[in-house]
């Protein structure tokens, strides 16, 4: 742990003025254009210390998080980039859109002070003696992940700090982890770039709960 993180962490928790869920729910954006200020150390150990107290299968805890900062942002972009290169030029796409994308998700990934990479480890979990269980016990890894990263999305909204989450490391696992290198049993699911706002980041428009929900009624033969 680098040092000054446990004492900036403590005085986060003691200094800053919590928002209410509900405010912090519906302030929650993407936010992908930052400044140039560098995101505190006791920041980022909040944001993992929240990503921590996401519930878990048995409370298995398979989530694992690397702190991508420095120099070793450049060196995960280029890797990422060659292999998002590879795969379009596979699919047909024209070089000039080809570059086009490499080169936004080469600076995304640059021009964030800060990222965590949200992975997850099957060390712990339960193993069965058949595919479909052992299927879906890696389901409540991916589950359990999932709800760690939003824990880190509603702390940084909490806290003041952009943050958005991209999903191109599952597009990529080997090679973020050679890049990175990374434990074995690491295998990468998102990485969430975090920084100051530039802007308030896109209002996208939700579906309203009643589209989404369906009331269960009892049957008539029950």
């Amino acid at each position: 742990m680098p040092d000054g993180w446990r004492s900036a962490g403590q005085a986060d928790r003691q200094h800053i003025k919590a928002m209410d869920i509900p405010s912090v729910i519906y302030r929650r954006r993407m936010i992908r254009r930052y400044t140039d200020q560098p995101v505190e150390p006791g920041i980022i150990q909040a944001l993992v210390d929240a990503a921590t107290r996401a519930p878990s299968p048995h409370n298995r805890q398979p989530w694992r998080f690397a702190i991508i900062q420095g120099d070793t942002r450049a060196r995960l972009a280029r890797a990422m980039g060659d292999q998002l290169r590879a795969d379009l030029t596979r699919d047909g796409i024209s070089p000039e859109a080809i570059a086009q994308d490499t080169g936004r998700s080469y600076h995304r990934i640059t021009s964030a002070p800060v990222s965590i990479l949200a992975c997850l480890s099957m060390a712990d979990m339960d193993r069965y003696p058949d595919a479909r269980r052992n299927e879906v016990e890696r389901w409540m890894a991916g589950q359990a992940t999932a709800a760690a990263i939003q824990n880190i999305l509603l702390r940084a909204t909490e806290l003041g700090v952009g943050a958005c989450w991209m999903c191109a490391p599952l597009f990529c696992q080997q090679v973020v982890v050679d890049a990175l290198t990374l434990p074995e049993d690491w295998e990468p699911q998102a990485l969430i770039t975090l920084g100051y706002p530039l802007d308030e980041g896109r209002k996208r428009i939700r579906k309203s709960w009643q589209e989404v929900s369906l009331f269960v009624t009892p049957r008539s033969d029950a």
